[in-house]
């Protein structure tokens, strides 16, 4: 397939690019810059600088490709105008046809549940409240396959913003990483490299339609992250913060996410389109793998 894909320099996209590298797919890295251009060339790889907000470019390009993968986010106040405006682009070039556009979420947006299926309610926090009214008009665009993908915390690598907050918690007296809020609750986690998977599989499986929640079923509380954690971060141990200090730390917004209570084991994925994780945890990452002495910057 030829490939449209949007943030490919970040994180979970430079692993969706390399994923569908490898299983010879030709890929159209939409990029703001020459800079980003240059670090994404490779084999069946085409750079092209474009603004994503930029109605028409973007929709000539996106009608050249089979397919299209949106994980591009400017992490800010922005983030919903450029969903907003990749979505829009999307179904213009693509409805009436069949193309799969692939749009990415996240399990925050189903609220504190420890058994989320795709059948579950939506009960978004502020901070993410935004996304689901955007990637549902992909879902109700006509003859356009859109999918909605909803992962846990992303990690492997070394990398993540997550992963990367645990690891860079505070400490107290004793030097021991403090935990956000008690530790007690549980977070849906999954493997970067197993989530790019999927997003293959659902690009390839005609069948794949509307939401996939994606983890990989350990559902870890915050207690044993931070512990293993203080591990990679050779720090002595972990002790419980609180709900206040969680939001004095990162604010409100923030830390409401990161309190909540969430589990899923991805049923739908392994059922329809095969997919099974084969990473190893992130509490073994960090205890084993490519969190300890610093980790990785991808």
């Amino acid at each position: 397939m030829k490939v449209a894909l949007t943030g490919a320099t970040g994180f979970i996209g430079s692993h969706v690019l390399e994923e569908l590298q490898q299983h010879g797919h030709e890929v159209t890295a939409l990029v703001s810059d020459d800079v980003h251009a240059d670090s994404v060339a490779g084999p069946g790889v085409k750079a092209v600088v474009v603004d994503l907000y930029d109605r028409p470019a973007l929709v000539s390009l996106l009608s050249d490709s089979d397919g299209a993968v949106h994980t591009a986010s400017p992490g800010d106040e922005t983030s919903a105008d450029l969903d907003s405006a990749v979505v829009d682009a999307a179904i213009e070039a693509f409805a009436g046809t069949g193309k799969p556009y692939l749009h990415i979420t996240g399990a925050w947006v189903y609220g504190e549940n420890t058994q989320i299926s795709e059948e579950s309610p939506i009960d978004a926090p502020a901070m993410v409240s935004w996304k689901e009214p955007i990637a549902q008009r992909a879902l109700d665009a006509s003859d356009m396959r859109g999918v909605v993908i909803a992962p846990g915390v992303a990690y492997g690598d070394g990398g993540g913003g997550v992963p990367g907050l645990l690891l860079g918690s505070p400490s107290d007296d004793a030097d021991n990483l403090i935990m956000l809020g008690t530790g007690q609750q549980h977070w849906a986690t999954v493997h970067v490299a197993d989530l790019a998977d999927l997003f293959r599989r659902v690009l390839e499986d005609d069948s794949a339609r509307g939401h996939y929640l994606v983890g990989d079923g350990l559902n870890p509380t915050v207690a044993e992250l931070t512990e293993a954690a203080a591990v990679a971060a050779a720090a002595p141990g972990a002790v419980p913060g609180s709900d206040d200090e969680a939001r004095e730390r990162l604010g409100a917004y923030f830390a409401e996410v990161l309190l909540l209570d969430q589990g899923t084991d991805a049923a739908k994925a392994r059922a329809d389109l095969g997919w099974q994780p084969s990473h190893p945890g992130l509490v073994d990452e960090f205890r084993n793998g490519s969190y300890r002495n610093g980790g990785g910057n991808r």
